[in-house]
């Protein structure tokens, strides 16, 4: 299915007429974030990922569990993990938000003993109780940054808040097809693939490397490593305001004759022409 087809569906879709417009800012699912990083930091790795956990909040350990049932599952973690948000966007209607930037998890005394690297966290609001809860959250390993993360926090377009479609799943299924159609166009051309779904702003996160920003800078590091990748999705998740999305899903990425298995996780946002264009990617190696 063509992106073409899936905007004219997506249009078809949705009713133009806006929701009222309540105050949504960025900075509330950046304080999610900080919050989550401080309750780590008094209660451990364990607790603080039980603490802020979506009753659906996944984890990859390798493949797809429940936080709650893996945290649950295991003993207290050693080690003191930190983090900091640096990239944030949140839903026009404030439902569904992310932050992703560098942290670093060390578990000794010294520096040798410290481990790099970057984070993505999705947030969902709990209509309940009105706070953000984890939905997932995962990262990649990398070298000791060399320089500082520019911070990029974007205040969400509220002309991009609409009213929820009369058909609750039409958004997933426009959504499951254009991770589809990504993925059926990786197994075609990964460069061609990337070049026609990359958001401007888009960020690339692949283990052992710094976070590689904007699409001329990821089109280039795939040029140069040189992979192929097919991939499945798995399932997909969206805000009520039908701007902001992930997916997640499989991949088999091939490097010369090396070949290995990974879990993505994609955020998409919408453009001016209601067209999903991918925000983010970050790939976590499966381990054999």
């Amino acid at each position: 299915m063509k992106r073409s087809i899936l905007a004219a569906i997506l249009l078809s879709g949705l009713s133009l007429t806006a929701l009222s417009q309540t105050k949504v800012e960025v900075a509330s699912v950046v304080t999610a974030e900080e919050n989550f990083n401080k309750l780590v930091d008094r209660k451990g790795i364990k607790d603080g990922f039980l603490g802020v956990t979506d009753p659906e909040g996944f984890v990859f350990k390798p493949n797809v569990v429940k936080i709650t049932d893996f945290y649950e599952g295991i003993d207290k973690q050693p080690g003191k993990l930190s983090w900091q948000p640096k990239f944030a966007r949140i839903s026009a209607n404030g439902d569904l938000g992310f932050t992703a930037g560098p942290y670093v998890y060390q578990n000794g005394k010294t520096d040798d003993d410290k481990v790099y690297g970057d984070y993505l966290s999705i947030w969902r609001l709990d209509n309940a109780d009105n706070k953000f809860k984890l939905v997932t959250n995962l990262g990649i390993q990398h070298p000791e940054p060399e320089q500082d993360v520019v911070t990029d926090f974007k205040e969400p377009d509220l002309t991009k808040q609409k009213a929820p479609s009369k058909d609750p799943f039409a958004g997933k299924k426009i959504l499951t097809g254009t991770d589809g159609t990504f993925n059926h166009s990786l197994s075609l051309s990964t460069l061609a693939a990337y070049k026609e779904f990359l958001s401007p702003e888009a960020r690339y996160y692949f283990p052992g490397f710094e976070p590689i920003s904007g699409t001329d800078k990821i089109l280039k590091f795939l040029a140069n490593e040189g992979i192929t990748i097919s991939a499945e999705t798995v399932n997909v998740g969206r805000s009520n305001s039908n701007d902001l999305a992930y997916t997640y899903g499989t991949a088999r990425i091939r490097k010369g004759n090396i070949v290995n298995n990974y879990n993505y996780v994609r955020i998409w946002e919408i453009d001016a022409s209601y067209r999903w264009n991918m925000l983010l990617e970050i790939f976590s190696t499966v381990e054999n």
